[in-house]
């Protein structure tokens, strides 16, 4: 690992405003899953059904953090490739932490829950890490592409789920939706009934939404600081 990528590791959470934000953003998962156990009914009460949840909630603020890297300073003496190796530090620490919570808060609920709690717990745990990944490689490459930090914020949550209401409104498209939106991916991902098939839409994904929108954020802020 060079000094480059070191440093943008260092500079993930590096802020007080990074570490507020993680700081914030983990007791919201943890008041999220004990609330659902609180009021889920019994056969509810799985790790599935608690990290869909969870997971989706946390994958809100992930993207900031790649959005607060993508406009610090200091990443123009880097690139875009250490720009988004930054965000992955806290993506899975969040992923975990999720992790974490939806199986400590499980173990702890009343015993008259579902028949088999921890179905596909290990997918849905590997699942949970992948999901933060893409949620804040969106924030480095929308971060990279807009200017204003509001504005790319607003895109995460909006470009998506747009993408998502649209392609899920026409029946003819409706197929495309786990290979074209993240959160047709998530859904596959947190079931924890993964394929070939879904793992490859799920690669798709990546691709687009990960590697293909940090490069053409990186593209269109070279020309805009050459």
């Amino acid at each position: 690992m060079d000094d480059t990528t070191r440093d943008a590791l260092r500079r993930s959470v590096g802020t007080r405003a990074r570490r507020w934000l993680l700081a914030g953003t983990l007791p919201a998962g943890l008041l999220t899953a004990v609330a659902l156990v609180a009021t889920a009914a019994p056969a509810d009460r799985t790790f599935v059904d608690l990290s869909g949840a969870v997971q989706s909630l946390l994958s809100v603020a992930t993207p900031l953090f790649g959005i607060l890297l993508a406009h610090d300073p200091r990443r123009e003496s880097g690139g875009v490739v250490p720009t988004a190796l930054g965000v992955l530090l806290p993506a899975v620490v969040i992923g975990v932490a999720g992790v974490v919570i939806c199986a400590a808060t499980l173990a702890l609920s009343p015993a008259d829950g579902a028949a088999d709690p921890w179905r596909h717990a290990g997918t849905v745990a590997v699942g949970s890490v992948l999901v933060q990944v893409v949620a804040g490689l969106v924030g480095t490459g929308l971060g990279l592409l807009l200017r204003s930090r509001v504005v790319a914020f607003l895109a995460t949550i909006v470009l998506p789920l747009g993408l998502f209401g649209l392609l899920d409104a026409v029946d003819a498209l409706r197929p495309a939706l786990p290979w074209l939106t993240p959160f047709g991916s998530v859904r596959n991902l947190l079931s924890g009934e993964m394929s070939a098939l879904r793992w490859a839409q799920w690669l798709c994904v990546l691709l687009i939404w990960g590697v293909g929108l940090n490069a053409l954020g990186a593209a269109v802020r070279g020309r805009r600081h050459p």
